[in-house]
């Protein structure tokens, strides 16, 4: 699931001001939004837990623990293997994405074709199923 987040109203157009507040829509308020939107109709056995770097964008961490009823775990500092699937998908996303890449031009519907590409995609680690197939297995056996 790729999240999409929106440009923040009350930052207008103003340029990026280094270690400013985020002004693309990436503010911890944003970020526990999106997550708590994105998740809600997920099953059960997927909306379990969520595991974070040491991100400023997860500084409500305890609201989203709350409001989504995720545990959440941080990994320690410089350990990116305890978040291997995420650091493997950042990987993935870069062929669209190269790094510095602008994101607020692109829209949730660019977001979601980059994540039916991926998600499409067979992998590896789940025996070349898609991640949606090995998804609909998940849920067809529950």
């Amino acid at each position: 699931m790729l999240l999409h987040l929106p440009r923040m109203e009350s930052h207008g157009d103003k340029p990026r001001v280094k270690n400013g507040p985020a002004l693309g829509g990436h503010g911890a308020a944003a970020v526990r939004d999106a997550i708590t939107e994105s998740i809600s109709d997920l099953p059960d056995q997927l909306r379990r837990s969520l595991t974070w770097d040491q991100g400023a964008e997860m500084a409500q961490h305890a609201r989203l623990r709350v409001e989504s009823g995720l545990d959440i775990f941080f990994c320690d500092p410089h350990s990116p293997w305890q978040r291997g699937t995420n650091e493997n998908t950042n990987g993935l996303l870069r062929q669209y994405f190269p790094k510095g890449t602008d994101l607020a031009r692109h829209s949730r519907s660019d977001l979601d074709a980059v994540a039916l590409a991926l998600n499409s995609r067979p992998r590896k680690t789940l025996a070349w199923k898609t991640p949606a197939e090995a998804l609909d297995q998940l849920l067809g056996s529950a």
